[in-house]
């Protein structure tokens, strides 16, 4: 039983930073790629950033620069720092795993970005 569990969220002054965790258990291979998404109120799910085998990584360009997706195989986490946080970053952020195929999702993680 695959399951993902992300932690770190919370509200932040803009220009703050936050990282975000996930907790992953069961049958997981560091080959299968993660990924965080969000979701902000009435938006559709959007990738934020990605990291695959070997360490590849990919972000949505609203991130780059200021984000950073990493993985601890041995500890089965993977985070998410994100650093120069704006109020337009504010969003459900989800964790997801493609297990060859299958997709697993986070319950999500709330962040706020306001002053």
């Amino acid at each position: 039983q695959v399951q993902l569990v992300e932690s770190g969220g919370g509200l932040v002054q803009p220009g703050g930073s936050l990282r975000l965790s996930c907790a992953y258990s069961g049958s997981v291979f560091s080959i299968n790629p993660m990924a965080w998404y969000r979701q902000a109120p009435g938006k559709q799910r959007d990738l934020v950033a990605q990291i695959t085998s070997g360490s590849n990584t990919n972000y949505a360009d609203s991130v780059k620069g200021r984000f950073t997706i990493s993985r601890e195989s041995a500890k089965h986490i993977v985070y998410l720092q994100m650093n120069s946080l704006k109020p337009e970053d504010t969003a459900v952020y989800y964790c997801h795993l493609d297990r060859f195929g299958h997709y697993y999702w986070g319950q999500g993680t709330q962040v706020t970005v306001s002053s």
